[in-house]
């Protein structure tokens, strides 16, 4: 593995804020954002962005690069702007901090970009791990997937591809808010788009198997929101963007006897 070549001044980190407000961010992250020239944040709400405001002089938001009001604008670009924002501040040679709400390499690619970029131009960059909401599920939920093990695929992306889930585990598609949507303009789907999804789930899991929507809680006075129903009612359900959909095996593990023999173990060993 190659070593990176630091040639400029100005660095940047990008941390983790985790899910829920101050209390999920681990030390060395939250010493990071303390100690930063300038604090990039992209946060949930006005709670953790006044939290953040509390322990740096300078903390930017990167909200307003969103769309605003009836505007029509390209997830793409704004990730663009955003990179070019905190960029422009490590080129003057700044101690940069990005601080994006559960972990910052998870469905957060403004991040990746800005790490990358940075990297290519000689400066330091790296990434500090969070408490992602897939940690938050499995606590939640009461899950252990270690189990009968998990899969994970943003919704979107699974329905535009021929992912095959295997349904002795766990599956969980992410941003179920937005399945189906491919313009990157919008920031919600349809029953529509959810009924062809339903339609093409149903191909491993039948249409009563119970399914979850889950999202985790962002204050501490807040709960998790679980709410089980059947797969054939997804369409119908009330979704957010921070929305996610677990759904449970269908089937029971599989011996692979074959193995089993080469290995010497018989199914009993199993327990």
């Amino acid at each position: 593995m190659s070593t990176q070549q630091v040639s400029h001044e100005g660095s940047l980190v990008c941390v983790g804020t985790g899910l829920n407000l101050a209390g999920q961010i681990s030390v060395l992250s939250k010493s990071y954002i303390e100690n930063a020239d300038v604090v990039f944040s992209l946060v949930p709400d006005g709670f953790a962005q006044r939290w953040l405001e509390a322990l740096n002089d300078d903390v930017r938001s990167l909200q307003s690069f969103y769309a605003q009001d009836d505007e029509v604008k390209s997830r793409r670009d704004t990730y663009d702007e955003m990179v070019q924002a905190i960029l422009e501040q490590v080129r003057k040679g700044k101690k940069v901090v990005c601080a994006l709400y559960g972990h910052p390499g998870v469905f957060a690619c403004v991040s990746h970009f800005a790490i990358e970029q940075a990297r290519e131009e000689g400066y330091s960059a790296k990434m500090e791990p969070g408490i992602s909401a897939e940690a938050c599920l499995w606590a939640d939920l009461g899950i252990d997937p270690g189990n009968s093990g998990h899969q994970s695929f943003e919704a979107s992306q699974f329905m535009f591809y021929k992912h095959r889930p295997d349904p002795t585990t766990h599956l969980l598609l992410w941003q179920i808010g937005i399945a189906g949507e491919h313009t990157l303009t919008e920031f919600h789907t349809s029953s529509d788009r959810l009924q062809v999804l339903v339609e093409q789930l149903n191909e491993w899991y039948p249409l009563e198997h119970e399914i979850t929507i889950y999202e985790a809680a962002n204050l501490p006075i807040q709960q998790a929101r679980i709410d089980k129903l059947a797969l054939k009612e997804l369409p119908s359900a009330r979704l957010t963007g921070i929305s996610t959909l677990m759904i449970p095996p269908s089937e029971s593990l599989e011996i692979n006897h074959e193995v089993l023999a080469k290995l010497g173990i018989t199914e009993a060993d199993l327990g």
